[in-house]
Formats: structure tokens, C-alpha cells, sequence
């Protein structure tokens, strides 16, 4: 596995606990929501724009305090955005989490399985490419004789073809292109 670069944990705790307050501030707001600044019917029959008895000349309305609120939410939330996404910050990128893993720890299963599962299928897949690399190289050996045999003006080149296509045996990679 890669190393991944360290995250400042104390700087994304922080991120999370205003944005946690900053929720709970548009609840709150919410909850006492009160437009200071209502039409109301008064004894004449006439309508007036007048303020809430309950509320202070100096308050502003919660209109524009929820609004303030939001758009601090919104700056808070594009902060944490950009720390998870940006590989040239000054702190660290978070580690990518595959969405399939997500949806299987959302199914309620363990995320051991997971990995579990994960692992044996490479290898399911490696065994795989490794068998029809071997039946390959076979055909490319068995053909390289028949054209020998068949075609002996090009020995040279079909020898040439299967020294290009022959892995070396301690390289541990494949044939070559």
C-alpha cells in the first residue's frame, strides 16, 4: 500500500466542530423564526407593515440571521471540501475510500469481508492472467517451430519475434510489447 501523507487532524476536528455549531445555529434560528417586519391587519380595516411587540428595535430579523448562518455553513463545508480534495494543499489529501466499500459498510456487513473478498479476487484474477499469459507463450513457442519448419528463409526473424516476446525469468514482468 502507498504511504499516504500525514492529515492535520486537529485542523479538520475543527472544521467538523464549526460545522456542527453552525447547524445547531440554524436550528435554533429556525425554531425561533419570527419575520419582525409582518403585514398585520390593524382595528381600521387598513393593512401596515409594523414590528413584533416581541422584538427589540435593535434585532435584526431572523430572515437575515438564518441567511448569514447559511452562508457560513456553506464557506464551512467548501473548507472541509477542498481539504479532502486538494492534493496541493498545505495539509494532507484524505485517503480516497472506494464508493463500493462505503455501500457495503452501509448494508451493515464488515469491512474485513471486504477487503477479504477483494483480495481473493485479484488473485482469482492474477491466476487467471498468469494462465492465458503461460497458453500464450506456449502457442508463441509451438507456432515459432511450425514457422521454422515450414518457413526456414525466417528463422531469423520468428527467433527475433520470440527473444521480443520472451520475459526475462528474474524481471517478474511480462512479455515485452
Amino acid at each position: 500500500m502507498a504511504p499516504m501523507t500525514r492529515v492535520d487532524h486537529d485542523a479538520l476536528e475543527q472544521q467538523l466542530k464549526d460545522v456542527i455549531q453552525t447547524l445547531t445555529n440554524i436550528m435554533v434560528q429556525v425554531t425561533n423564526y419570527d419575520a419582525t417586519a409582518t403585514g398585520s391587519a390593524t382595528p381600521g380595516g387598513s393593512s401596515s407593515s409594523i414590528i413584533n411587540n416581541n422584538s427589540s428595535a435593535n434585532s435584526r430579523p431572523s430572515r437575515d440571521v438564518i441567511a448569514h448562518e447559511l452562508r457560513t455553513l456553506s464557506d464551512h463545508l467548501k473548507a472541509i471540501h477542498s481539504l479532502g480534495t486538494s492534493p496541493s494543499s498545505s495539509t494532507a489529501v484524505l485517503p480516497q475510500v472506494p464508493p463500493e466499500l462505503v455501500q457495503y459498510v452501509d448494508n451493515g456487513r464488515n469491512p474485513d469481508i471486504y477487503t477479504r473478498e477483494f483480495v481473493e479476487l485479484l488473485r482469482r484474477s492474477n491466476q487467471l492472467m498468469r494462465g492465458k499469459q503461460s497458453a500464450f507463450a506456449a502457442f508463441r513457442d509451438v507456432l515459432a517451430a511450425e514457422m521454422d519448419k515450414a518457413l526456414p528463409e525466417l528463422r531469423d526473424d520468428v527467433a527475433g519475434a520470440v527473444a521480443a516476446t520472451t520475459a526475462n525469468p528474474g524481471s517478474g514482468s511480462g512479455p515485452r510489447r
